[in-house]
């Protein structure tokens, strides 16, 4: 009979975040990693680096989070993240249906290129701005203003089911959803992934809610391309 007080298994997870910029990949990150939010989160530049433990009923999953930048100059850089990667979140804005094309590009790369077996989640995010009515035409006639829901679930759900994805809907800024999506991953990987789960790259003295930024041109540090949050 198992110890129930003897240890769990730890297993190292390498996690990429990809969209399109403004979505809320890094404030996803903040509230699964620190439980905070912040209102004006500044735009990665390159990417940033952070890990969180996730506590399974069997075992300990740490998560080694690289959370992409969304620029599109940014983009011909992602290979460099998510090679290797046992697990991806792709992120779009619920207000913002163009978000959701970006959000398929990355799905189809990762199938294309990504390790195979990779556990992808598609995370439909800003769920605090949806509204109930997704009929209700925009003011004005501005398809991509905030405050209204723009992308139904339904759709993304249809999608996601055709290509084999994790689904969930979240708000970075009130917490909904966003534990229960690095749970279903964690849940989701193999066990022949996590028996060899090494992750190329991450830094060994990386610490739970630790953050490295990786800053990959020279000029990117005083880029303001506008909201991550």
């Amino acid at each position: 009979m198992a110890d129930p007080n003897a240890p769990k298994p730890s297993s190292s997870v390498k996690l990429v975040l990809l969209g399109e910029a403004a979505v809320g990949k890094s404030s996803l990150v903040l509230r699964f990693v620190n439980n905070d939010f912040q209102e004006n989160k500044e735009p990665t530049i390159g990417a940033a680096f952070l890990t969180q433990k996730c506590n399974l009923p069997t075992r300990t999953i740490k998560f080694e989070i690289w959370d992409t930048a969304g620029q599109e100059r940014f983009a011909s850089l992602a290979p460099m993240y998510y090679r290797n990667a046992q697990a991806a979140l792709v992120v779009y804005d619920l207000t913002k249906p163009t978000s959701l094309v970006k959000a398929k590009h990355w799905v189809a790369e990762l199938q294309r290129q990504a390790s195979p077996g990779i556990v992808i989640a598609l995370v439909g995010n800003k769920l605090d701005l949806a509204t109930s009515d997704e009929s209700a035409p925009a003011p004005d006639g501005d398809e991509e203003s905030s405050g209204a829901r723009k992308v139904s679930t339904e759709e993304a759900k249809a999608y996601a089911d055709e290509e084999g994805l994790l689904f969930f809907e979240t708000s970075a800024k009130t917490g909904e959803k966003v534990e229960e999506v690095f749970t279903a991953i964690a849940n989701a990987i193999p066990e022949t992934s996590l028996r060899s789960a090494r992750v190329p790259g991450a830094s060994s003295a990386a610490r739970a809610g630790d953050e490295q930024r990786v800053q990959l041109s020279a000029g990117a540090a005083n880029a303001k391309e506008g909201c991550a949050c």
